[in-house]
């Protein structure tokens, strides 16, 4: 799989063995600081890849409740990959991203999931630069996400995250590559945890865009999510 790359040397084993992670506790939330965290006791797969087909290869294919990849990719793999991935095996009721930037083909790709009922809402997070540096994307975006009652919301935002929920698991996807592909070494951890899902969506919720066109907008209830299918 890596034979057309030269990969550099690691201290550690990036093989397919599962670790089990230390028990560090419950979910901390310290209300006096705009620092949140949140804690979980998961299986550590590590992986890493040259290109999206990697992906493809190289995850399992049925994901589990608490398993957590951490991810190393060196080629053109950027963050929609993994929710790609995720899309090939349920469709999301709910799903939020928060990203620097995006390309208008991805999109395009974004619109095709919505209309297509493969992601059912979707709220997006951008920086503060995205409308003006990215105007055209941000102009192609807005409709598109208000026609499937999500909202498009700009802040002073750097984070790349994915936070979804199905009818059979829900996951959080962190990472350091935006929504455009980059062909640089990016980092990124998958996990499948609903709590951490609800940890994201619940911060995300409460941001104030800085645009107000979205104000009519409302946070997705979880609740009318039909009751989980169970392996």
């Amino acid at each position: 799989m890596f034979d057309d790359y030269d990969l550099p040397d690691f201290d550690f084993d990036f093989g397919n063995t599962p670790i089990v992670a230390v028990d560090y506790g419950t979910e901390t939330i310290d209300q006096s600081s705009k620092v949140k965290t949140h804690k979980v006791i998961n299986k550590h797969l590590y992986r890493r890849f040259t290109s999206e087909r990697a992906v493809e290869d190289a995850l399992d294919w049925h994901l589990h409740d608490g398993d957590c990849y951490h991810i190393i990719s060196m080629g053109d793999v950027d963050s929609l990959t993994f929710l790609k991935f995720i899309l090939r095996q349920q469709p999301l009721d709910y799903c939020l991203l928060s990203t620097w930037c995006m390309a208008l083909t991805d999109i395009e790709e974004i619109r095709r999931w919505l209309d297509k009922g493969i992601i059912k809402k979707l709220d997006c997070y951008v920086g503060e630069i995205f409308k003006g540096s990215y105007a055209k994307e941000y102009d192609a975006l807005c409709p598109i996400i208000r026609k499937h009652d999500g909202r498009v919301c700009i802040f002073r935002n750097h984070a790349k995250i994915y936070a979804g929920f199905g009818s059979t698991f829900s996951f959080v996807i962190e990472s350091s590559a935006n929504i455009n592909t980059n062909p640089r070494t990016e980092n990124t951890v998958l996990t499948l945890d609903r709590e951490l899902a609800l940890f994201y969506k619940n911060f995300f919720d409460g941001i104030k865009s800085f645009e107000r066109n979205f104000d009519e907008w409302t946070p997705f209830d979880l609740n009318i999510i039909p009751p989980r299918v169970l392996p």
